[in-house]
């Protein structure tokens, strides 16, 4: 059911800073800052031949990554995102399977302009996943 990963996504305090660092010690390419206010992040990409690895900071003290980086001041693994080729089918095939799906239970629009949803970590072994359609 799920496709390639698309992204692993790193929590830090300073997205401009954090982005600096893996530009400059990686040599990787680096996108411009984005702000997503309808997820609560500023986030850049950190482009490898391979995959991304995007870098959030919270945008605003309702960010829901805020929690996360009090409990983790220096940041950390937040999330993994997977590709899929049909969200609506993805998600109904996993509430099936007992699976949760955050929120509303409806996609939002992602930071690639596609519909994303994301899972329940306690059903994932304590990781949240991240799913996004991919055409």
């Amino acid at each position: 059911m799920i496709g390639r990963i698309n992204h692993i996504a790193i929590a830090v305090p300073d997205v401009e800073k954090a982005a600096m660092y893996w530009r400059d010690a990686l040599g990787t390419d680096v996108s411009a800052v984005e702000n997503l206010p309808e997820h609560g992040v500023r986030i850049v990409f950190v482009n490898a031949p391979n995959g991304k690895v995007e870098l959030m900071e919270p945008l605003g003290a309702a960010s829901p990554i805020t929690l996360f980086l009090q409990r983790n001041p220096d940041g950390g693994m937040h999330h993994i995102c997977y590709e899929v080729t049909d969200i609506a089918a993805a998600c109904d095939h996993l509430i099936a399977k007992g699976a949760r799906v955050l929120g509303d239970g409806n996609p939002k629009t992602g930071a690639h302009g596609n519909p994303v949803v994301f899972l329940h970590p306690k059903d994932f072994n304590g990781t949240l996943i991240e799913l996004e359609e991919v055409r």
